[in-house]
């Protein structure tokens, strides 16, 4: 009985000595994935992939008349200026066509309203371009930040990975140690059990 003690009190030994043998470095992991390593450490040292509010960043550089073309742009698409407007036509209209005016300001063909129409046209166009403009750059600074971040995560992901993959091995390495010493230690114990 003292000698199945004492062999397992060996055996338990040998089984935390291994266990607690220090771990190598990521370095030694393995040399499949130094080129996706060497990226991560371009990527990190060239500008840091951070999460970051890209609105306050873009807003940061824009100019007066941008932010002033941004204010058009949405007022001309909302239906508040839709319903403006056809209150001013509809206004425009009927002041202009009521008999009981002797003096009409814009005569029935509305020629100062079409002229007023093109221009509002004319002016409204290119305004609603430079938003969209300025919405593209700021999808395109978004979409090369998110960009960014999934590179990262795909790159932290791998790392992790192939820190398991080796700790795994190293892993089954020392249990297969284990293993063996645990076979000659009851390979011992079943010679002395035959003497």
């Amino acid at each position: 009985m003292t000698d199945t003690i004492a062999v397992l009190t060996k055996i338990s030994l040998v089984f935390f000595y291994h266990l607690e043998k220090p771990i190598p470095q990521v370095s030694e992991i393995s040399n499949k994935n130094n080129t996706v390593l060497l990226k991560q450490t371009e990527v990190s040292e060239s500008e840091p992939i951070n999460s970051e509010n890209i609105d306050e960043k873009y807003e940061a550089g824009t100019s007066f008349g941008d932010k002033l073309s941004d204010r058009m742009a949405n007022f001309g698409g909302s239906w508040k200026f839709i319903i403006l407007f056809t209150v001013i036509l509809i206004l425009w209209i009927g002041i202009n066509s009521m008999a009981l005016i002797s003096k009409h300001f814009d005569p029935y063909p509305y020629i100062l309203l079409n002229l007023i129409l093109s221009c509002l046209a004319a002016i409204q166009a290119p305004v609603i371009m430079m938003s969209q403009n300025r919405q593209e750059a700021k999808d395109r600074m978004r979409s090369k930040h998110d960009y960014k971040i999934n590179l990262k995560a795909e790159l932290e992901i791998r790392l992790l990975n192939e820190k398991i993959d080796f700790l795994l091995a190293k892993q089954w390495h020392q249990l297969l140690e284990i293993q063996g010493i645990q076979t000659e230690i009851i390979g011992e114990i079943l010679k002395k059990d035959k003497k």
